[in-house]
C-alpha cells in the first residue's frame, strides 16, 4: 500500500496549532488589546483556531479508531480487489501512539485468519495480508497446501467459479476455522517451506498465493509494526476512468 506519512503531518500540525493558540491566549492577545483595545484577531489566527479542532479530530479518529485505505495491488485477490476502499480498526490490537507506534493499551492480539494492515520489516509502506502464523507456530507449505503445527488446513476447490482470465484456481481454505477464498496459479511451481514464527512476530501471506510479496520473502512482521485489523469494504473505485461502485460493500472475510 502506498505510504504517505500522514500521522506525522497531523501531529506536527496539531502541535503547531496548539502552540499558536496557547501563546496567543497567554501573551499575544493581551499585547494586541493593550496596543489597540477591541481589535479583532488577525485572519491567520482565526483560520488556525477554526482549523485546529478539525485536525485534532482527524488525528484522534485516524490514530485510535478507524482509518481508511485503498487497495493498490492484486495480492489479496479474490478477497480484496484493486480499487477496494477499506476500513481498518485501529484499536482491535491495542491503542498505539501515532508516529511512534508504541502500544500503550493492550486490548487483544491478532488472530489467525485476520486481514491485517502493517509495515513490513525494513519498509515504511503500508501492506495488507492475512495472518497465517502466530508467535511460536510451525508453518509448513507443501504443494501449495498449508499446515500449521502439523495440522493440514483444508482446501476445497470452488465449483462453478467465475472464469478467471489469469487461469487461476479458486479454493476455499479453512484456516483454523476461519473460512476464506484464495487463488492458486497451477502453472507456477510450489515454493515449499518450513518456518517457526518467532515470539512477538506474525507470519503474513496474501490470498493470491502465487502473486503476493509477503512473509515468505521478507520474514515475519514484528508486533510493533502492526497498524490494525481490516474489517469492511465501503466502496470500490479502481481509477478515474470508472465510476465509484458500492456493489462490494460488506464485511471482509
Amino acid at each position: 500500500m502506498d505510504f504517505i506519512n500522514l500521522p506525522l503531518i497531523l501531529v506536527l500540525l496539531s502541535i503547531a496549532g496548539v502552540i499558536i493558540v496557547v501563546l496567543d491566549f497567554f501573551v499575544l492577545k493581551a499585547k494586541r488589546q493593550a496596543a489597540t483595545p477591541g481589535i479583532e484577531d488577525p485572519g491567520w489566527l482565526k483560520e488556525t483556531k477554526s482549523f485546529l479542532p478539525i485536525v485534532l479530530v482527524v488525528l484522534i479518529l485516524r490514530s485510535f479508531i478507524v482509518e481508511p485505505f485503498q487497495i493498490p495491488s492484486a495480492s489479496m485477490e479474490p478477497t480484496l480487489d484493486i480499487g477496494d476502499f477499506i476500513l481498518v480498526n485501529k484499536f482491535s490490537y491495542g491503542l498505539r501512539l501515532p508516529v511512534l507506534r508504541t502500544r500503550v493499551v493492550d486490548i487483544a492480539d491478532p488472530e489467525r485468519g485476520d486481514v491485517m494492515v502493517f509495515f513490513p520489516p525494513n519498509d515504511d509502506r503500508y501492506f495488507i495480508k492475512r495472518v497465517i502464523g502466530l508467535p511460536g507456530d510451525l508453518i509448513e507449505y507443501r504443494n501449495k497446501v498449508l499446515s500449521i503445527n502439523g495440522k493440514v488446513q483444508t482446501l476445497t476447490n470452488v465449483a462453478n467459479a467465475p472464469m478467471d482470465f489469469q487461469q487461476r484456481d479458486r479454493f476455499t481454505e479453512q484456516l483454523s476455522g476461519v473460512e476464506h477464498t484464495i487463488f492458486n496459479q497451477p502453472r507456477r511451481p510450489a515454493q515449499d517451506f518450513r518456518y517457526t514464527v518467532p515470539a512477538r512476530h506474525y507470519f503474513m501471506m496474501g490470498d493470491n498465493r502465487d502473486n503476493s510479496s509477503d512473509s515468505r520473502y521478507w520474514g515475519p512482521v514484528p508486533e510493533e509494526r502492526i497498524v490494525g485489523k481490516a474489517f469492511a469494504i465501503w466502496m470500490h473505485w479502481k481509477d478515474w476512468s470508472s465510476l465509484p461502485s458500492f456493489s462490494r460493500v460488506g464485511q471482509i472475510q
